[in-house]
């Protein structure tokens, strides 16, 4: 008897031993379906703002809500690596649309748009500072507070939220990415065409640029 629970032991133990040898120590995050790059960066309502290199090998597009959390944590988290390892570097052309899942949201773009090229700047900062807008009691309070910093005084805020062409076209982005690239939920992602949806890391980003710049 002892022999054979030894040998049931010793069995199990290279079963294991050779099931992690035969997991990957990272497996790459897998696309969730794909579109066209002609569709996904056809002209749309609101123009791209653009960071990057215009001949960058590799195409992020973001679709994003400002009350979205795990929107926040990608750009606080992730997004400054991207940044320094990426899109500063040539290798990677990054574009944020909206996808607002509310109206505050909606509010939110609104405001960062009328800020022009700073417009990423602002949705930093809003993203940053979420828990002191978002989720507070007041939140046009909160959200008029943090926009200061940019230099949205009280006046031209209440006047972009009345901006009735703006907010449609906010909306017509929104729309838009449902209809046509199936989003349904923030944060998407598309990767020259390849679609990611969730939470993305900096591990999960370098394997797919890598997989991308190797396909060139």
């Amino acid at each position: 008897m002892p022999l054979a629970f030894s040998t049931r032991r010793d069995f199990l133990f290279v079963a294991v031993c050779a099931l992690f040898a035969a997991t990957p120590a990272y497996a790459e995050k897998a696309p969730a379906g794909k579109v066209s790059v002609e569709e996904l960066m056809a002209p749309d309502a609101l123009p791209d703002v653009v960071e990057g290199s215009a001949n960058a090998p590799v195409t992020i597009v973001e679709y994003a809500s400002m009350t979205c959390s795990h929107c926040a944590a990608f750009h606080r988290d992730v997004y400054p690596e991207l940044k320094k390892n990426y899109i500063d570097t040539g290798k990677v052309k990054f574009i944020l649309r909206e996808f607002p899942l509310d109206p505050l949201a909606t509010a939110a773009f609104m405001l960062a748009r009328q800020l022009g090229d700073k417009r990423d700047a602002a949705v930093d900062l809003l993203f940053s500072q979420q828990k002191n807008w978002a989720f507070a009691d007041k939140p046009l309070d909160g959200l008029a507070n943090v926009l200061k910093q940019t230099g949205i005084g009280q006046e031209k805020f209440e006047a972009v939220l009345k901006d009735q062409a703006l907010y449609d076209n906010v909306n017509k982005v929104r729309n838009r990415a449902a209809e046509k690239l199936g989003v349904n939920s923030t944060p998407t992602f598309f990767v020259n065409g390849d679609k990611y949806t969730g939470e993305m890391t900096v591990a999960d980003l370098d394997q797919i640029i890598a997989s991308k710049t190797a396909a060139k």
